[in-house]
């Protein structure tokens, strides 16, 4: 597969987007290893683990090969630069309630748009670029979880993937609809967050399955 048509200005959006999500969720994996006392070198496997594992799975998954987060130092850097970052400032990083679920917020945002533009940009029909659009956004957190052996977020029944499909699907939409992607991904991106947030603040959830007790 072959990386269609795409200006300058968008691809310095996807970029701009991928970078960002990056360095967010590396954040969240960092928390995630200082909260279980790792060393220095375990927070920065687990700030690049959480930051990059989505966009590798996108890239390889599209052809997009060797990916991005292996074929550029940026991607690396981040990683470093968030696990640094709370490594020896943690205070600042945990001095929030729940850090690692509003990180991850904002990174989910992130990564749920620049998955669903990629994949456009490398020809995926709309359904598929959706789906892959929240594939990048679950896959960092998903290992990272899965690395301290915890449930993965994911998979719990606050809204997760829900939001990151949610926020790809305007993206594919916005393309069919030939609208500008800095809108749609702006628009997408709040969308996501919005449903984090109320997932996390007011407990938006879906069902939960029943144990069968009565």
């Amino acid at each position: 597969m072959v990386l269609v048509n795409v200006s300058s200005m968008d691809h310095v959006l996807l970029v701009t987007l991928d970078l960002g999500g990056t360095f967010v969720f590396a954040i969240s994996g960092a928390v995630v290893a200082v909260k279980h006392r790792l060393d220095a070198f375990g927070v920065m496997v687990l700030a690049f683990a959480a930051g990059n594992m989505g966009g590798i799975a996108r890239d390889v998954l599209i052809g997009a090969v060797p990916p991005a987060a292996i074929e550029h130092l940026s991607y690396l850097g981040m990683s470093v630069l968030a696990g640094l970052l709370v490594f020896f400032w943690d205070a600042l990083a945990t001095r929030l309630s729940n850090p690692v679920l509003w990180f991850d917020a904002v990174g989910l945002a992130f990564f749920a748009v620049a998955g669903a533009q990629k994949a456009l940009f490398y020809g995926l029909n709309p359904v598929m670029a959706a789906l892959l659009g929240m594939l990048t956004g679950v896959g960092g957190g998903m290992l990272r979880d899965l690395l301290v052996l915890q449930i993965p977020t994911v998979l719990r029944s606050d809204l997760y993937a829900l939001a990151a499909l949610a926020g790809a699907a305007i993206v594919v939409a916005g393309d069919a609809l030939s609208i500008p992607a800095v809108v749609t991904t702006i628009a997408g991106g709040l969308a996501c967050f919005f449903l984090r947030y109320m997932a996390i603040r007011h407990g938006w959830h879906l069902p939960t399955a029943s144990s069968g007790k009565h």
